[in-house]
């Protein structure tokens, strides 16, 4: 067990718990710093800081942390998300605690403007996913229907494009599962999204036992809940978005 030097009187209850859950998260995983260091990326001096109270950690270092421990993440980042609350009204309020890395103005601006850019972009892509799709299912109806004065269509005449129909073929390669819509492990699904990674999802939620609707390749609400049934099951955090961690729980 490491000795660990006492947190300053004036740390916030809410971030020191945090800390003390860090410190023993690392002991447990039995890692030096310098050994944590090279597994999360983040140097061995910020690891330091993070661990004495003089600066808050990122979430992605606390999500390393908990992996490399054998932690529940979920806890820990709702602990992170607390301890950020409180770090950042009380530097509003009295500046940085003293003994803390001088601050730096623009980072949590250029974190917040990045992310609120992300999901910007995910919503943009959704968007414009969602209204490709009802554009094709619109045009398929009209090019359908003959027009009121055509009694007959003439041989050989399109009759508008259909859905791409997908089936399952659940097959394990290398120790995962695919099911021969899509072999993508990274790709970032939500609600309103469509294609043949979805009908992959679906097909692999309907392996795992859960129920995500008809495989349409069509991310609506009946996937999004297989979706978060398979993250609370797996201990993931449950918030209906397949992503890299999701995928990895699906493929197993």
């Amino acid at each position: 067990m490491s000795r660990w030097k006492g947190l300053p009187e004036h740390l916030d209850p809410r971030v020191r718990q945090l800390v003390v859950r860090l410190r023993r998260v690392k002991d447990h995983s039995g890692l030096s710093l310098r050994q944590l260091a090279a597994k999360t990326g983040y140097s061995t001096s910020s690891w330091e800081r993070y661990l004495s109270g003089r600066s808050l950690p990122p979430r992605e270092a606390v999500e390393a942390m908990a992996r490399l421990g054998g932690d529940d993440p979920t806890r820990l980042l709702a602990l992170h998300e607390v301890a950020a609350q409180a770090w950042g009204r009380t530097t509003e309020r009295h500046g940085p605690p003293a003994g803390t890395d001088p601050p730096r103005p623009h980072a949590r601006a250029l974190r917040i403007t990045l992310i609120a850019g992300s999901v910007a972009l995910v919503l943009a892509v959704a968007a414009s996913v969602l209204l490709a799709v009802r554009l094709t299912d619109g045009e398929s109806k009209v090019a359908a229907a003959p027009p009121a004065s055509a009694t007959t269509t003439a041989p050989g005449a399109p009759r508008g494009s259909e859905r791409p129909r997908y089936t399952c073929k659940a097959e394990r390669i290398d120790g995962r599962w695919y099911a021969g819509n899509s072999r993508t492990r990274t790709a970032v699904l939500a609600k309103g999204h469509a294609g043949p990674e979805v009908a992959e999802a679906q097909c692999l939620l309907r392996e795992a036992d859960l129920s995500p609707g008809p495989v349409d390749g069509i991310f609506g609400p009946h996937t999004e809940r297989a979706v978060r049934d398979l993250q609370k099951r797996s201990g993931l955090v449950v918030d209906g978005i397949i992503g890299p961690h999701t995928w990895k729980a699906l493929r197993a």
